[in-house]
C-alpha cells in the first residue's frame, strides 16, 4: 500500500461527531485530587484533513474522570504526535500533513497557555511520530512518506536547530514508511519502525554530532506492515505491533549489543473477525502485566497478560473503543483509565481499567474532538 494510497484510505469521510461531554455514574470513578485541581493534557488533531477538519493542537483537562477541551493553540497544524521532555516543560509536535513536514516546539510550563517557540523542517513528508533522547539534547522524527529518519538538535531554551542528520531507509517489495522512532529504555539505542520495509532498524546515535549509523535491520514476514513497537518495563522484551498484519510480535531485545530478536506473533483480533483490520497503538503498564493495542476496523481496545517475565502475551479480549477507528489510545498516570482517539468519529472516549484483570470496562463518556490524531497527558 502506497503512502498516497494509506493516506487517502485513512482520510475517508467518518461518522459524525458523537457530540459534547457524556458522562456515566460509575463506582469509584472520580479521583479526589483530580476533580480538585485537573489534569493538563494536550490534543492532536487533522486540521486540514478529515470531515469536519479538528483544530491542531488543543489543551483540556481532566477534571474527575472526563476531559474537558480549554483552548486552541494557534500555529500548530495538523498535530499527529506528541513528546514532551523529561521534565514536561517543553513539548514536540509533528506537523504531519503540511508541505515537506515540520515539526514544533512549546514551551508548556504553563499547560494552560502553550507558548509556540518555533518549527523545522523535517526534510521529508509526512511526520507521524516523534520522541526526544533521555540525553535530552535530540529530538528524532519519523517521516512516514519518505520513510525517513531526521534528528534535530534541542537548545537548552527548547528551541530547535536545523536537522543534524537524516538516514534513510529502503524497502524490498513495498516503499518505505517510516512509522516510529524511539530509544530504547537504556538510552543507548534508537529503533525506527518502518510499516513499508517490514523491519525495525537499529541506530547508534552520537550525542556529539547529532548522527545515527545503522546497527541491525530487524525483518519481519513480508506484509507484516510493522507501525509501532513498545517496551516492557525491564527493557528486555519489545511489542512490535503490525498494521497491516493484525498482531503483536513478541521479540527479545538486548540492550548490550543491540540486537532485536523477533520471535512468535500473536493476533490482535479472533479468528472470525471481519476483514480488513488495522491496528493503530500499543502500550505496555508500568507494572509489565498487560499489553493493550487498538484496532481500527472493528474499533476495539484487545487486552494481553504476559507471562515468561513478558516473552509471552495471552489475549484477554477485546473491548468496544465507542468510536469510530481508534488511531491512538493511552492510559492516565494513575493507569485507572483509558483515553482514546477515535479519528473517524471524532471523538475522545474513556474506559475504566480493572488494575487486578487488566480489562477495560464499557466506555463511560466522551467528548468532541474532530479527526483527532492523539491524546497526551502533560
Amino acid at each position: 500500500m502506497t503512502g498516497m494510497d494509506r493516506r487517502r484510505f485513512l482520510g475517508a469521510a467518518g461518522a459524525a461527531a458523537l457530540g459534547t461531554v457524556l458522562t456515566a455514574r460509575v463506582a469509584g470513578a472520580t479521583e479526589a485530587g483530580a476533580a480538585r485541581h485537573g489534569c493538563p493534557v494536550l490534543l492532536g488533531s487533522y486540521s486540514t484533513w478529515g470531515s469536519p477538519p479538528g483544530r491542531g493542537l488543543q489543551t483540556a483537562r481532566k477534571e474527575g474522570v472526563a476531559l474537558r477541551v480549554t483552548g486552541t493553540v494557534a500555529d500548530v497544524p495538523d498535530a499527529s504526535w506528541i513528546a514532551f521532555s523529561a521534565d514536561r516543560t517543553r513539548a514536540y509536535v509533528t506537523n504531519e500533513l503540511v508541505p515537506d513536514g515540520t515539526v514544533t516546539a512549546l514551551d508548556v510550563t504553563d499547560p494552560a497557555r502553550p507558548r509556540v517557540l518555533g518549527s523545522r523542517s523535517t526534510r521529508g513528508a509526512g511526520p507521524t511520530h516523534l520522541s526526544v533522547h533521555p540525553g535530552g539534547r535530540h529530538l528524532l522524527t519519523a517521516n512516514y512518506t519518505d520513510g525517513t529518519v531526521v534528528v534535530h538538535p534541542i537548545h537548552a531554551d527548547g528551541t530547535l536547530a536545523e536537522a543534524s542528520d537524516l538516514v534513510q531507509h529502503t524497502g524490498t517489495d513495498r516503499e518505505p514508511h517510516a512509522h516510529q522512532v524511539l530509544p530504547d529504555p537504556s538510552g543507548r539505542w534508537v529503533l525506527a519502525v518502518d510499516l513499508g520495509a517490514d523491519s525495525v532498524y537499529v541506530y547508534r546515535l552520537d550525542p556529539a554530532r547529532g548522527t545515527l549509523t545503522r546497527h541491525q535491520q530487524a525483518r519481519l514476514p513480508t506484509g507484516a506492515g510493522p507501525r509501532h513497537l513498545a517496551f516492557s518495563p525491564l527493557g528486555r522484551t519489545a511489542y512490535v505491533l503490525g498494521e497491516l498484519r493484525p498482531e503483536v510480535t513478541v521479540a527479545d531485545w538486548d540492550p548490550v549489543r543491540g540486537r532485536l530478536e523477533l520471535g512468535p506473533a500473536v493476533p490482535t483480533v479472533p479468528a472470525d473477525a471481519p476483514s480488513p483490520q488495522y491496528p493503530a497503538e500499543i502500550a505496555v503498564t508500568r507494572d509489565g502485566r498487560f499489553v493493550y493495542a487498538t484496532n481500527r476496523g472493528e474499533d476495539t481496545l484487545a487486552t494481553f497478560a504476559t507471562t515468561n517475565a513478558g516473552r509471552r502475551l495471552r489475549r484477554l479480549g477485546n473491548v468496544a473503543t465507542g468510536g469510530v477507528w481508534p488511531r491512538h489510545f493511552t492510559l492516565d498516570p494513575a493507569e485507572r483509565w483509558f483515553y482514546v482517539a477515535n479519528q473517524r468519529s471524532g471523538t475522545v472516549t474513556w474506559l475504566p481499567r480493572d488494575p487486578r484483570t487488566g480489562l477495560p470496562g464499557p466506555v463511560a463518556g466522551s467528548v468532541a474532538v474532530p479527526s483527532v490524531a492523539i491524546v497526551a497527558f502533560r
